[in-house]
């Protein structure tokens, strides 16, 4: 069927329009902060085979997560068993394709005048779905079995009537019942609304243009890609990096290693190179490697880029049964986010190869704690799960963000008024730390220390995190940025450094914890960074003025009670 270009850019858009509007819905109606503040969810609609019609990106690991679990409902349901009204679920990395048991899938079949025309979708990750700790993060987790209740594909609505037995297994399974159920009632909702508008869309423009307009747009998504894939250089580029441990065996950094082989419009992941899986939960599943692989290339290409069925059509990746990108069930995989994070980089650096005029040092990673008890406020039990980020690392002219979020981390971080009136600690200190970003001419952004304090009753605390001893990597001769680092009590006879994976250590009333983040690495020479630009930082007190004169080669005085560039002193310093 044709279909003119401007009907095209239309539907276009008003597919964006509504996964956009179903995400709104979804923050607006969280009952977790994990939803409603830090926004660690993801809608989108599908095709009737599962493939991605449209996206909005909050999370690009969900690229991956959204056709797999669709996959897994159509492996479990014939279409004959799909009907109006329904809402299917899952949570399961194995036989679905979440990333872990926290992120539970929805699917709501869309309907048009009786025909099945598609799916509406939401992934969204839960506060606390079981498990031996709160948060169902276990860092020793040996198998899945270990990381809470796992759901396979199910009709969790039939015909607009929820399952209420399958809603009592989950809430029974949760220390935090109503939240998780409010939640996936929240998702159902966000679906229901991603139904309307599509069913409006169809009104509008009529089903068979709706569905002719898919291969066009996918073929637009593609040739865009591969386009530009083919102005890059034919070649080879490789790239390497570490996590700090899989949680069991601390001592033993796990290795991630890409070969990036391009040819003409062609890509070629091979991750062969990649440590073997591990003990802890440190995998991630061929899902998530292949949508970590599309959001680098959506980075490179255009961040703009409409995601959809596409995308995936350029992406080749091949990886190794029984490494720590393809482990064999039941390996745990529940703290996958820090080997993401590495495996992003290392892409990163094989692109560098290839590309040398988009290049990015090291960022933070990201990293989670998790606090749950039992509030004397309410007397019920509560799960308090924040995600942070840190600094990004410096990239092709310009400088790395500080006190963000990068790569695919793309929470929000809570504000600190809502975790206080939320749950049971105080936040003594939430502030960048100077001189942690990396040294180069463009310079990586800084890390930030947050300090909670325990107020009432014991806790139970647990730590998701990495770079604490693997630091962010500089490029072109830029420097490293400052790792991480969690300590209990801090400058007390209590004080205590815990690993970067780490569970169910006991707090109790007057404890504090202080963790605090990576800094990005730095690009390019640091003795090559403008001096007003090391002026302009000392100033704001991103680095101090020992390190400008010893790192940068810049030498500030004071005059007239202000500070400004000691021209011959810095000429003498950078002297090579």
């Amino acid at each position: 069927m044709v279909i003119d270009p401007i009907t095209l850019q239309v539907i276009h858009a008003r597919l964006a329009g509504i996964v956009q509007e179903m995400q709104n819905s979804l923050f607006r109606t969280g009952f977790s902060t994990i939803i409603r503040e830090s926004q660690d969810a993801s809608c989108a609609i599908l095709n009737t085979r599962g493939e991605v019609v449209a996206q909005h990106v909050v999370l690009p690991l969900h690229m991956g997560a959204f056709p797999a679990c669709a996959a897994g409902v159509l492996r479990h349901y014939a279409a004959s068993e799909i009907e109006e009204g329904d809402a299917f679920i899952t949570n399961h990395p194995y036989l679905g394709g979440s990333p872990h048991a926290p992120d539970m899938a929805v699917l709501t079949p869309i309907f048009y005048r009786g025909e099945w025309v598609g799916f509406a979708a939401s992934m969204a990750h839960k506060s606390d779905i079981g498990g031996p700790v709160p948060g169902s993060c276990w860092s020793q987790a040996r198998e899945i079995f270990q990381e809470g209740l796992h759901l396979p594909p199910l009709k969790y609505i039939s015909r607009f009537e929820p399952s209420r037995d399958i809603e009592a297994i989950i809430g029974a399974n949760s220390r935090t019942p109503e939240l998780v159920v409010g939640d996936m009632r929240g998702q159902v909702g966000a679906d229901r609304l991603g139904e309307r508008r599509f069913q409006e869309m169809m009104d509008r423009y009529g089903k068979e243009t709706v569905l002719a307009s898919y291969p066009h747009l996918f073929a637009l998504t593609e040739t865009k890609v591969r386009r530009e894939i083919a102005c890059w250089p034919d070649g080879v580029g490789e790239g390497e990096r570490f996590v700090d441990s899989d949680g069991i065996e601390l001592d033993k950094p796990v290795r991630i290693h890409v070969r990036l082989e391009k040819k003409g419009d062609r890509l070629l992941f091979d991750f062969g190179g990649t440590a073997d899986q591990t003990k802890g939960p440190a995998n991630i599943r061929p899902t998530v490697v292949r949508a970590a692989c599309s959001y680098c290339v959506t980075a490179l290409v255009d961040p703009a880029l409409a995601i959809n069925q596409g995308l995936a059509r350029v992406i080749e990746v091949k990886v190794r049964e029984g490494s720590a990108l393809d482990p064999l069930f039941p390996a745990p995989v529940n703290t996958y986010n820090p080997t993401v994070h590495a495996l992003v980089e290392a892409l990163f650096e094989a692109f560098s190869q290839l590309t040398p005029t988009k290049k990015v040092a090291d960022g933070c990673s990201s990293r989670s704690i998790i606090i749950g008890g039992r509030s004397n406020k309410t007397g019920k039990s509560y799960v308090q799960y924040e995600i942070f980020g840190g600094g990004s690392g410096g990239r092709t002219g310009k400088d790395g963000v500080s006190g963000t979020n990068v790569n695919q981390s793309n929470a929000r971080i809570a504000p600190v008024e809502i975790i206080e009136s939320e749950f049971s600690a105080r936040l003594r200190r939430f502030e960048l730390i100077p001189d942690s970003g990396g040294a180069g001419t463009f310079r990586g952004g800084l890390g930030f220390v947050r300090e909670y304090e325990i107020l009432d009753h014991e806790a139970r605390f647990s730590l998701r995190s990495t770079k604490h001893s693997v630091a962010p990597k500089g490029i072109q001769g830029g420097f490293p940025g400052r790792t991480g680092k969690c300590t209990l009590n801090p400058n007390t006879e209590k004080e205590r450094v815990l690993p970067s994976r780490y569970s169910d250590h006991t707090l109790y009333p007057g404890d504090v914890v202080r963790l605090e983040t990576p800094g990005g690495g730095g690009l390019g020479n640091p003795l090559e960074r403008d001096p007003q630009k090391v002026l302009s930082d000392v100033l704001n007190g991103y680095v101090s003025q020992e390190k400008a004169e010893k790192l940068y080669g810049v030498v500030i005085e004071r005059h007239n009670g202000e500070l400004r560039i000691d021209k011959a002193g810095t000429s003498k310093a950078r002297e090579f």
